[in-house]
């Protein structure tokens, strides 16, 4: 619908405004970076624990202050230091909107369109067993759909396909409001869009992940959590780390908190302030279906970002970027295209901080963010219990007062 954003598996809109927000918070438009701090630092002993415990008041500083505008009762953060296995795990506020039970520091999270970074590295790894290449057109995967035959693999990963996506069609809308417990199939999703209006340059879309899903299991005879479990999640020890394409098991759940959609800019007003962490992900599947802690999420982003995952032909190609106001290739963002998006993952240009990777995924009921820092080896992933409109979304400056907490204890090296 054109009055309507796509919900939040970080639709082109909703990347658009974070990046944006990103880039005056980090460029010191809206408060200045902390500086002139020891550089190298880690955390141990008391240190670490002030420095936990800053962290954690940053988070119940948002939850005071943003809680009724966001109807957000949790958030979660995760700190990857370069040099360092553990991790600076913290959490803060309620299991659920004005309860008194504690969210845990391995609470599980919705991480929304981060999976989208996972499906084009198992596409990438085939590419490097020559099983495919990520120039295939989908005339030669997926016949079926003879309309998109020239689009190629790479063109969906980078959102340049022209393929729309299902979660901003009517149809869609009304059918997971009659039932947000219906299964959606790969080809229900796709079916949404078969007749709608092709999109131009760079649009974002889902249909375009779960086209791929079905080219991961059309190369391999398997099925994408098969490829998923056994590639990635496995190999790299993320045992907090889930992926269901449907309803999720209670074991996986019972340390998940209660996730509110509180989007107006949606026609899901019967959803509004409901908990719709335990519906289907169905819906999202490849796109944005994975559960995860944030502990499990900076762990991936050092394997993700630091080559561990694909030979370096294949990291390059991950890597490379189009331009999300042109949708034309860039060799990198910068001061005057700060904005580009990779094959799953988005970069961002900052005058005072240079490039580094940003994501938000949504899914109707949570904000997962991760941004790492190429130059300094910093990850960082927080997460927060509710989606929400635009208007009321501060994960910015959020980023922004963790960003200092932790340059201010001397823990964000000098590139």
């Amino acid at each position: 619908m054109t009055e309507h954003r796509a919900p939040h598996l970080i639709p082109r809109a909703a990347l658009t405004r974070a990046l944006v927000v990103m880039l005056l918070v980090l460029a010191g438009l809206v408060a200045p970076i902390a500086g002139n701090v020891p550089a190298h630092a880690a955390p141990s002993g008391q240190k670490g624990d002030d420095v936990a415990a800053q962290l954690r008041a940053d988070l119940d500083a948002y939850l005071r202050d943003r809680g009724a505008a966001e109807h957000v009762s949790a958030a979660g953060l995760s700190v990857s230091l370069p040099g360092r296995r553990s991790t600076i795990d913290v959490s803060a506020g309620t299991t659920t909107f004005g309860g008194s039970v504690p969210v845990r520091p391995d609470a599980v999270w919705q991480i929304g369109s981060n999976t989208k970074a996972f499906t084009a590295v198992l596409l990438l790894q085939l590419e490097a067993q020559h099983r495919l290449s990520i120039d295939d057109t989908l005339g030669t995967w997926l016949p079926q759909y003879p309309q998109w035959r020239d689009v190629t693999i790479r063109r969906l990963l980078n959102m340049t396909s022209g393929i729309p996506t299902y979660d901003d069609q009517p149809a869609w809308y009304a059918d997971y409001a009659a039932d947000p417990h219906t299964y959606f199939s790969q080809e229900r999703l796709v079916g949404y869009v078969l007749d709608a209006p092709a999109t131009s340059g760079y649009s974002y879309s889902n249909t375009n992940y779960v086209l791929a899903e079905m080219i991961i299991e059309k190369v391999t005879g398997h099925s994408y959590s098969d490829q998923l479990y056994r590639r990635l999640i496995e190999p790299l020890g993320l045992r907090d780390l889930h992926y269901r394409p449907d309803v999720y098991p209670a074991w996986v759940t019972d340390r998940e908190p209660a996730g509110y959609f509180f989007n107006h800019d949606f026609p899901l007003t019967q959803l509004l302030g409901r908990d719709v962490s335990r519906d289907t992900l169905s819906w999202a599947r490849s796109a944005g279906a994975i559960i995860s802690t944030t502990s499990d999420m900076t762990r991936w982003e050092r394997a993700l970002y630091g080559g561990r995952l694909l030979p370096s032909q294949q990291q390059a190609e991950l890597e490379s970027l189009v331009s999300t106001t042109t949708g034309q290739p860039i060799d990198s963002t910068s001061a005057t295209d700060p904005q580009g998006f990779g094959l799953g993952i988005a970069e961002l240009h900052n005058p005072e901080l240079g490039s580094f990777w940003f994501y938000e995924g949504e899914t109707l009921g949570f904000r997962a963010v991760h941004a790492y820092f190429p130059d300094s080896g910093l990850g960082i992933a927080f997460t927060l219990n509710s989606a929400v409109e635009n208007a009321h979304d501060e994960v910015g400056p959020l980023m922004q007062t963790l960003y200092e907490t932790l340059d201010a204890a001397g823990l964000i090296p000098e590139s």
